[in-house]
């Protein structure tokens, strides 16, 4: 029987055309680790971050289990390792808490009292405690109000030369400010009529010096007053959370400042304006966590990495949005929740990393270079984590892998991409958030 071939020539044309692009398009490279740090088996867990501890230029590997009660979440235990996987120091109960995480766990890296070492310093149970970072020592303590130890964010609410105060939450529901001495600033309960956001996010929108803080849908200035509360006609704010909020293009007229934020349970995505005014709005998605910066080559303006959560596994969407919010590109990977941005290439323009599949991706989503790891390092369907940060000490940012199922650290050298300005911070750099 003779067949009518004309509907289908469109989807034999399309087909000869992707092929031919397959074709044309080189295979992705392999890239082998750089460092692996084989992790204190009692005291390491799953949360992550890096600096020089001890003053020498290197860096250091700190990561920490956690406690979860009931949604509430304190740090137990600590190892700092140097990158050849020797112990520097251990420090609290390795008999409680967890490796696992879901959430993050309150322990960063900072030079707190401005003297040029670094400090370790967490929230345990009931307590914010600061380490000395060469020996692990205690230095100091002062006790926090209940519960609140579920994050840990350095800020400069003062106007001094450096981040000197510090932010502690509960999960959802309050966020107090203290000075370097343990003094309560000020607090607030569900700023703005809302829950509080995972992570509070410090920026001097005004350019005074001060950090406003952007506490959920509510923007603090740096006495805790209000400043600004979101409001939109398609966003239900009821619903859930603040996820991730990220500066796209910083300026002290609020008219051309933009933000991004993503909305938890309401399911959007929002450029906002200096004064908390939505620009455009993408409903409809779950998104999750934004990276800003060029990704497309040739494109105008800059561009957002965003990740859809909440999807069954082998649906795990990255799109790049504009600054218009118009969709640029789209990669589905089987879990996209945790990825980031760098120059691999050295062209001036970042690459996607997404750490489930272990893989850069240019913006137009084509894989070019897979991070290798032993597979019996990487079980199946395990959860990976990845952070960016110069490791090896000249600037350029490079990659650091993990699973949940924690054994070792990889660090990934970036032996192309291009040096920014400023220069990639010597490890992850400060508030590191994984949400």
């Amino acid at each position: 029987m003779r067949r009518n071939l004309t509907p289908l020539a469109p989807a034999i044309t399309l087909g000869l055309t992707l092929a031919l692009f397959a074709i044309a398009q080189p295979a992705p490279v392999t890239v082998q680790p750089w460092k692996e740090i084989v992790l204190d088996p009692d005291y390491a867990g799953a949360w992550v971050v890096a600096g020089d501890l001890t003053g020498d230029g290197a860096v250091e590997i700190v990561t920490a289990r956690n406690v979860d009660r009931n949604d509430v979440h304190y740090t137990s235990a600590v190892a700092a390792q140097r990158l050849d996987s020797t112990l520097l120091w251990r420090w609290g109960d390795p008999t409680v808490g967890r490796r696992e995480l879901h959430h993050d766990v309150p322990c960063q890296i900072h030079d707190w009292d401005g003297d040029g070492r670094n400090e370790v310093v967490l929230c345990t149970d009931g307590y914010l405690v600061e380490l000395d970072g060469a020996t692990g020592s205690e230095r100091r303590r002062f006790p926090l109000p209940k519960d609140a130890t579920d994050c840990l964010v350095f800020a400069n609410l003062s106007g001094g030369p450096f981040p000197a105060e510090v932010l502690v939450k509960t999960r959802y529901t309050q966020i107090w400010a203290f000075d370097r001495d343990g003094r309560s600033l000020w607090s607030r309960e569900n700023p703005g009529g809302y829950r509080t956001a995972h992570q509070p996010v410090p920026v001097d929108l005004d350019g005074d010096g001060r950090d406003e803080i952007m506490a959920g849908y509510v923007m603090l200035n740096h006495d805790g007053s209000t400043r600004w509360v979101y409001a939109s006609d398609r966003i239900d704010l009821a619903k859930g959370h603040g996820d991730c909020f990220r500066v796209v293009r910083p300026s002290r007229n609020p008219d051309e400042f933009r933000g991004v934020l993503t909305f938890c349970g309401a399911n959007a995505i929002a450029m906002v304006n200096g004064h908390g005014q939505p620009v455009w709005e993408v409903v409809g998605h779950h998104f999750e966590s934004v990276d800003v910066g060029p990704v497309i080559p040739g494109a105008s303006g800059i561009q957002l990495a965003v990740d859809i959560d909440h999807r069954p596994w082998g649906q795990g969407p990255v799109w790049v949005l504009d600054e218009q919010g118009e969709i640029r590109t789209r990669i589905m990977t089987d879990y996209a929740r945790h990825h980031a941005l760098l120059d691999w290439t050295g062209d001036g323009v970042n690459e996607i990393v997404v750490a489930q599949p272990r893989t850069l991706y240019d913006g137009h989503g084509r894989p070019l270079a897979v991070l290798g790891m032993d597979p019996a390092d990487d079980p199946a369907g395990e959860e990976r984590l990845v952070l960016t940060g110069d490791f090896c000490g000249d600037g350029v940012p490079d990659i650091l892998l993990t699973t949940r199922a924690i054994t070792r650290v990889f660090i990934y050298r970036n032996p192309q991409g291009r040096r920014p300005q400023p220069p990639a911070p010597l490890g992850t750099g400060l508030n590191v958030t994984l949400y």
